[in-house]
């Protein structure tokens, strides 16, 4: 299980100059913490941005405060929400929209080759979360009914969703060659069951056909919009097999990384939703904060299960990460308690020993509390954007979602 997201969290540099960072790329997040972490020393900013910070607990009311705009839903100065009571279950809303996505989404892979087929049909077996099209399916209807459409999901908008699966897909099955991993979801990887050039083959055409059916959608600013996702993808992988020697670059170095490979998907589609029915750039710009703050966390607490979830919950093996050199949010705030890590970090952990060593290290100090600590002000950060849009059902779906990320174990 995560270590749960509710505990107190100690406050620390580290932590102060990430959110910091964090502020400066979401340009709106905690703005006055922000603005006095740039006039003041790092110690002076630990105390600004950690008194201002408010750490949501599901358990109590949400209090949400609303940015007044003419163009969008104007409330008073905040308003009170139970998670137990009044929220939406993001699945269940979204059940018969996502009924036969799988399937659809195999109708866009037809080939006449028996084996490609096979292996591009391989990960749509529709065992997996749909956790993206699930949160794009939402975003469309948050805000269609904030555009006064009744929430009706517009088909362009479930292609979206259905984009958005095909192109993470094809990012898992590159991934799992670059890596040289043998699961995935608990099964065998392509590149196990087919070998490396088969798996890449079948990566290259999921994402041709994802840009086809990008293409019949018809609106060029959707196409430049999710086009950005793929560069942002391949930056990313490039971003991943380097590191940086300065402690403060090499933060700045790992978040950037997790918006390129995780979050800018989830964003850019979240954006290319509302798009197609709203023409407000503060709408657009609010389904993409959204998507950028939980997408971020999501990664976040993906990191913190590689050293508290199971190779069996996680269906991959324990640590993995560590042993593929990578240092993420977890190992990279240990590195502020136990400097012996620093070089290690730089070696990419391949010292015998090192992952071992590694490991402990994370686990003697809070490193996990603190990544788990600001994945909570990600998902502050994802509330505070949503509940800029008109009430309705899917939008306090989104809302509720942020608990989910926090609190979920694989």
């Amino acid at each position: 299980m995560a270590v749960p997201w509710s505990r107190s969290w100690r406050s620390s540099t580290r932590a102060a100059v990430l959110l910091q960072y964090c502020c400066i790329s979401s340009r709106r997040a905690f703005t006055p913490a922000a603005s006095a972490g740039r006039r003041a020393s790092t110690s002076a900013a630990t105390q600004v941005l950690f008194q201002q910070a408010h750490v949501h607990n599901f358990n109590k009311p949400v209090t949400l405060s609303r940015h007044r705009c003419k163009y969008l839903y104007s409330t008073p100065a905040s308003c009170s929400l139970h998670s137990d009571a009044k929220l939406k279950d993001p699945f269940s809303l979204v059940q018969k929209d996502l009924q036969n996505i799988y399937d659809d989404i195999k109708q866009q892979l037809l080939v006449s080759k028996a084996e490609l087929k096979a292996l591009c049909d391989y990960y749509f077996d529709g065992k997996g979360k749909a956790f993206r099209p699930m949160i794009v399916i939402l975003m469309a209807r948050a805000c269609n009914v904030h555009s006064n459409k009744e929430g009706v999901l517009l088909p362009a908008q479930r292609s979206i969703a259905m984009i958005s699966e095909m192109i993470h897909t094809a990012s898992l099955v590159h991934d799992d060659v670059i890596d040289d991993s043998d699961k995935r979801r608990g099964k065998n990887t392509i590149n196990n069951v087919w070998g490396e050039r088969k798996a890449i083959l079948a990566g290259d055409f999921i994402l041709s056909a994802a840009s086809m059916a990008l293409a019949r959608i018809g609106n060029t600013t959707v196409v430049s919009v999710l086009s950005q996702v793929i560069e942002d993808l391949v930056r990313g992988e490039f971003m991943q097999l380097g590191s940086k020697e300065n402690e403060n670059e090499r933060f700045k170095h790992y978040l950037e990384k997790t918006f390129k490979k995780t979050a800018s998907l989830i964003a850019n589609s979240c954006k290319a939703v509302s798009i197609l029915v709203n023409s407000d750039p503060e709408v657009h710009e609010i389904a993409y904060q959204y998507g950028r703050n939980v997408g971020i966390a999501f990664q976040l607490v993906d990191d913190i299960l590689d050293f508290t979830s199971s190779a069996k919950c996680l269906g991959k093996p324990s640590a993995a990460d560590l042993k593929l050199g990578l240092a993420t949010g977890p190992v990279l705030f240990a590195c502020q308690q136990f400097p012996e890590l620093h070089a290690m970090i730089m070696r990419r952990f391949s010292s015998d020993g090192d992952v071992d060593r590694a490991w402990q290290y994370v686990l003697k100090s809070d490193g996990v509390e603190q990544t788990n600590y600001l994945a909570q002000h990600y998902c502050q950060e994802a509330i505070r954007q949503i509940s800029r849009l008109r009430p309705s059902s899917e939008r306090d779906a989104l809302i509720r979602l942020t608990e989910l990320v926090l609190r979920r174990d694989k």
